[in-house]
């Protein structure tokens, strides 16, 4: 086939009601605000730029095919969504992710098609992809190539975000401002609107992070409702009105997360004390006798991951997650409270291939290193939750997979609810009621046989009982 061929890139361009991923991700994180210029670079038919502009962003859109007239400038941030897939000259291709990076001057948002959507591509080779039916081009990622190649081109470390979508900063300060944000955000303040409101803010603030803020990290309007008051005074009123034990217990959280960050930092690449978001500076000089050390502490956490008894051990004492013979599964609302190595093992996952916009159950194996992020959607409403997506991360090698199960004819689903949760979790006693009925029930005596919707439903059937709710109860036929 003739390899100076040009593709149809402009019919690639999709018309959409909402907006890209990329872009929902960029929002979801706080990198599009009003405060910000942004460039949409190959923007398609322009849907992002509509739906951003509505949102109040100093967005514009530039496409070769479609915009053609308009003309890119820098901006702080650029977004290149699904551009790098079509451009079936690799030279070109690597010219375009290049100008995208020179236009950005704080962020640029790189986001591809990854292998596993090959089933909904249809086409013959090409050069190093496929060419449609409609003849367009479409070269495939896998998450550690994308990785890989705008690392090589950019010259800079990727944080990736979501999958087949990375960023990659114009400076470490930033890098690192998004890394906090990911692992450790900083702490809520409650709205004040006086003296007193304000001061019991601020005992909140200390209550759950284990210090005294500096001013620089209070909202503006709370530092100037207590600007009246001397330190010393402030200080007294806070021990006055602070726990002492909740005072304690958030120091202590607090030095486990810089750990957690410093760890992920050094994951992602390690920058100086100064370039540091001010929170962590502050939680540093707090809760350790100098960065030096800190990042010794750091350093040793991360090294862990590497040993398998270890690891195992910290999953045996988990007080959150169900422990099974090749891994330990999660709920999301239980995951700060695993041991920080394993968060640390999640984190860095999320960093490396994206932690996906979906999903209810992380698991992490201690028979090798790979987390893998499962979607049961229904998790609080359904007793026996059905997997709609899995998606997953190998550390070794950094390469992703996907799963989806929604054409399925027997989805796998859970059973024993109460484990994938903290044992304080509200919801633990209604299911922990439930798994001690099917138990007396028998249902749990073929365990082989229950993994699926429809061994399932054939226990059920067996056993003459069918759910209501989070309810066991006999058959109707069988009474």
């Amino acid at each position: 086939m003739n390899q100076e061929w040009a593709s149809a890139r402009g019919r690639t361009a999709i018309g959409r009601v909402a907006l890209s991923v990329p872009a929902r991700q960029a929002l979801a994180d706080g990198q599009l605000r009003p405060d910000r210029t942004v460039l949409d670079y190959g923007c398609g038919r322009g849907n992002d730029v509509r739906v951003l502009k509505r949102l109040d962003c100093q967005v514009e859109g530039w496409d070769p095919y479609h915009r053609p007239h308009t003309h890119p400038v820098s901006s702080n941030v650029v977004l290149l969504t699904y551009v790098l897939n079509v451009i079936e000259n690799p030279e070109e291709r690597r010219r375009t992710l290049q100008r995208a990076w020179e236009l950005a001057s704080t962020l640029l948002v790189v986001s591809a098609r990854l292998t596993w959507e090959k089933s909904k591509v249809h086409g013959e080779e090409f050069g190093d992809g496929l060419l449609t039916s409609r003849q367009t081009f479409q070269h495939l990622y896998t998450t550690a190539e994308l990785r890989r190649y705008v690392e090589e081109v950019t010259g800079a470390r990727v944080v990736a975000t979501a999958p087949g979508v990375v960023y990659v900063f114009k400076d470490d300060t930033a890098r690192l401002s998004y890394l906090a944000y990911r692992v450790v955000p900083d702490a809520e303040w409650l709205t004040s609107e006086d003296t007193s409101s304000a001061l019991e803010s601020l005992v909140a603030y200390v209550e759950q992070r284990g210090r005294h803020p500096r001013i620089e990290e209070m909202p503006r309007n709370v530092a100037e409702l207590l600007a009246h008051l001397r330190p010393t005074e402030l200080r007294r009123l806070v021990r006055q009105g602070a726990d002492p034990d909740r005072i304690a217990a958030g120091g202590k959280r607090s030095a486990l997360n810089t750990l957690l960050y410093l760890a992920v930092e050094l994951f992602n690449g390690r920058g100086p004390f100064g370039s540091l978001p001010v929170h962590i500076q502050q939680d540093i000089r707090t809760f350790f006798a100098s960065y030096k050390e800190a990042c010794r502490r750091a350093d040793r956490l991360l090294l862990k991951l590497r040993d398998d008894q270890y690891v195992r051990g910290a999953m045996q004492a988990s007080v959150a997650g169900k422990m099974t013979p090749t891994a330990l599964y999660v709920h999301r609302r239980a995951l700060e409270r695993i041991p920080t190595v394993l968060r640390l093992y999640e984190h860095c996952a999320s960093i490396a291939a994206g932690r996906p916009e979906e999903w209810t159950v992380a698991k992490l194996r201690h028979q090798g290193r790979a987390v893998s992020w499962l979607d049961y959607p229904k998790f609080d409403q359904d007793p026996h939750p059905r997997i709609t997506a899995s998606y997953g991360v190998d550390l070794q090698t950094l390469e992703s997979t996907h799963v989806s199960y929604l054409q399925a004819a027997s989805r796998p689903l859970l059973h024993r609810k109460h484990e994938f949760l903290a044992s304080d979790d509200p919801e633990v006693p209604r299911y922990r009621r439930l798994t001690e009925a099917e138990v007396r029930a028998g249902l749990y005596r073929h365990p082989h046989l229950i993994g699926t919707e429809k061994g399932w439903e054939e226990e059920l059937a067996r056993c003459g009982r069918q759910l209501r709710g989070h309810r066991l109860i006999r058959r109707k036929d069988d009474t």
